[in-house]
């Protein structure tokens, strides 16, 4: 969570994938994954672009709301408040 925070800007989404926090948190890619699955399943963080591969082109990394911060000129959505372990 802090790893996106760090990146992020009001006018625009982050940028972040998987090998990104592999390295930073130095743990194995299923470790990496399953914390994105966390924050998206706890209204942390909405996917709002999709990664992209291509070894002809450049790749691009998945690209991330953070639901606690600004964005676009509109105010927090705050999405984690509404998760609960019931979900």
């Amino acid at each position: 969570m802090t790893l996106l925070q760090v990146q992020w800007r009001p006018d625009k989404p982050v940028d972040y994938g998987v090998r990104e926090a592999e390295k930073r948190m130095i743990c194995n890619r299923k470790t990496a994954m399953k914390a994105f699955d966390l924050l998206v399943e706890r209204g942390f963080i909405l996917c709002v672009e999709q990664s992209v591969f291509s070894s002809r082109t450049q790749s691009k990394s998945r690209s991330w709301r953070l639901t606690w911060l600004p964005f676009g000129f509109n105010p927090p959505s705050n999405d984690w408040e509404k998760w609960t372990a019931n979900n």
